[in-house]
């Protein structure tokens, strides 16, 4: 089974979706189920994983109706406040989806860079494993040595680095988002998604060459068995079309085997979001 590991659904609305600026002008519009489908079709994919896009509830009972009426979406990570007192409560109220695998906050918005170290927040991390729930860590470069700390601590918890920590591609650096990557990668439980690296580059004059050495320093680290491809739609179509996102890691994955391939592509995110 094909799966697309990361994707996005919303109805859009200024107020609640104020991150999409001028510049991505492409994608202040709906994008629901219907539209995600025929691109999936047309590529071959089987199924997709819904990610939050929006740090409420709604947001996540809204994936869980897409995911009931879509057959396509195996898996949703969804959000509640992990901060919250009655985190207990409300990880068991979820647990009676099946189709929600786990959480994620937008950790990249938090201006403080040890925001994964706040113990309110690492105590709502600590009650994920009972539920089977995965985390879905989305952070920047900056944020890497919070997440590394976190992950030090749940060593049983299933983790996943969205978009290979969206290093800063357009301006070639690479060291200290490799070095970072390297201690998070020692960890067996942490998985890494191929996704949301085009946002990163430079957007109009990005070259497959651009993300090469990410790439490569991504499947060394974690190898092919903890890596997952995923598409960031509908983000991915702020100046891209959904088969030229792929196709970046449709060329880099070239030189692998089928069985490598098929993990990469599906395999990987079954086990992990045990879709």
């Amino acid at each position: 089974m094909k799966i697309d590991s990361h994707q996005h659904f919303w109805h859009y609305c200024e107020v609640k979706h104020s991150w999409i600026n001028d510049s991505m002008s492409a994608i202040k519009k709906n994008f629901l189920p219907q539209d995600l489908k025929i691109e999936l079709e047309s590529k071959g994919i089987d199924g997709c994983v819904a990610v939050q896009a929006d740090q409420h509830e709604d947001e996540t009972n809204f994936l869980i109706a897409q995911a009931k009426d879509h057959d396509f979406i195996k898996g949703v990570v969804g959000w509640v406040d992990l901060r919250a007192d009655n985190i207990e409560e409300r990880l068991e109220y979820y647990k009676q989806f099946d189709s929600i695998k786990g959480f994620r906050h937008v950790v990249q918005d938090e201006p403080d860079v040890n925001f994964m170290k706040r113990l309110d927040f690492q105590n709502g991390i600590s009650r994920l494993e009972q539920f089977d729930f995965t985390y879905d860590i989305l952070i920047f470069p900056t944020q890497l040595e919070a997440a590394i700390h976190t992950v030090e601590q749940f060593p049983n918890q299933k983790f996943v680095v969205d978009h290979i920590a969206k290093p800063y591609i357009k301006d070639g650096q690479i060291d200290q988002w490799k070095k970072g990557m390297q201690s998070i990668a020692k960890h067996e439980n942490v998985f890494c998604k191929l996704s949301g690296m085009v946002t990163e580059a430079d957007w109009l004059n990005w070259k497959q060459e651009d993300f090469t050495p990410y790439l490569d320093a991504v499947i060394e680290m974690f190898g092919v068995d903890r890596v997952m491809y995923g598409s960031d739609w509908p983000v991915s179509l702020i100046e891209w079309t959904y088969g030229e996102v792929k196709g970046i890691v449709d060329t880099h994955c070239e030189q692998f085997s089928e069985g490598e391939k098929e993990k990469i592509y599906g395999k990987n995110a079954v086990e992990f979001y045990s879709l």
